[in-house]
């Protein structure tokens, strides 16, 4: 199942974020695991400074995907430590919150207010002001970034 929905959230003093329902109920239906058993993700930098969260399996897949890469070998190293550097396992506690590592959060501009998306086979985390500013900035562009999308080889 592909993860969807846009979701307004607020980072507690703590760094924790509430995870929706939805999500989680998606992360799942994407993994072997149930409810009980999804007890944590893997949270790491992303484009534009948001910041990505995969399910296990989900975040070997992307390993195995950068192994298969066929871009410039030297160049998937950089990215490889860059990204996997900075990624951490982030545990879900038992009112189904995550804790952003500060650094990741530092990385991301997160203040109080964030947005979580669901990106297919990812979700992300967004400043909300960064979120509103890109938002406004592309979806003006929704039909022609379609075009690219579905024109993919």
């Amino acid at each position: 199942m592909a993860l969807t929905g846009t979701y307004e959230r607020t980072v507690d003093d703590k760094g924790r974020i509430a995870f929706p329902k939805q999500l989680r109920e998606a992360f799942i239906s994407r993994t072997a695991s149930d409810e009980q058993g999804m007890t944590h993700l893997f949270v790491g930098p992303g484009n534009d400074q948001a910041l990505v969260l995969y399910a296990p399996e989900d975040f070997d897949k992307l390993a195995q995907r950068m192994d298969a890469s066929s871009s410039t070998r030297a160049d998937v190293l950089k990215y490889e430590r860059f990204f996997f550097s900075r990624a951490e396992k982030v545990e879900l506690d038992g009112q189904g919150r995550i804790r952003i590592p500060e650094r990741l959060a530092a990385f991301a501009k997160l203040k109080r207010d964030v947005m979580l998306l669901g990106v297919r086979d990812h979700a992300e985390i967004w400043d909300k002001t960064l979120w509103t500013e890109f938002d406004q900035q592309h979806s003006a562009r929704f039909d022609e970034l379609s075009l690219a999308a579905f024109s993919r080889g």
